[in-house]
């Protein structure tokens, strides 16, 4: 019998939704927006947040019917994780893929949803505005708050 946590043992595919679900630290990095530059291909985030984010618990307001509200929202999948340059070096779905171990603050090590927050890993007190609150694209370089 394997005593080892399923993150350690299963790929991305071979995870039960429930199992995929909890990989999620609850950080809402990926729930920020980025910019990427067209000549280089780097990366820059914002401290703007998706209008559904709720700020205060980094989790999504309306997390079933998002894609309905938000079209262009990305739902993370085994090959998305493989293919986004733009997921955070702290995000457990890429640390899984990248076959490492999950940060003490994680909720499934810790045990607890709130040391995401306590470590300063998510977005909690970071966000600066909404997407809805934006009146074009050049808004958002006011909000960069530098390179992943």
């Amino acid at each position: 019998m394997n005593d080892k946590p399923f993150w350690q043992v299963k790929t991305l595919e071979q995870l039960t939704k429930a199992e995929w679900e909890s990989l999620c630290d609850g950080c809402g990095q990926c729930c920020l927006h980025k910019l990427q530059d067209e000549d280089t291909d780097e990366i820059y985030w914002t401290s703007v947040a998706c209008t559904l984010l709720d700020a205060e618990t980094c989790q999504c307001s309306d997390y079933p019917g998002r894609k309905k509200k938000v079209p262009d929202c990305v739902f993370l999948t085994p090959e998305i994780i493989r293919e986004a340059d733009w997921l955070p070096k702290t995000c457990a779905y890429r640390l899984v893929n990248e076959g490492s171990g999950l940060y003490w603050w994680h909720p499934l090590i810790s045990g607890n949803p709130e040391t995401v927050h306590e470590a300063g890993i998510s977005v909690r007190g970071k966000v600066t505005a909404f997407d809805h609150d934006m009146e074009s694209d050049d808004d958002y370089l006011e909000h960069m708050t530098g390179v992943n």
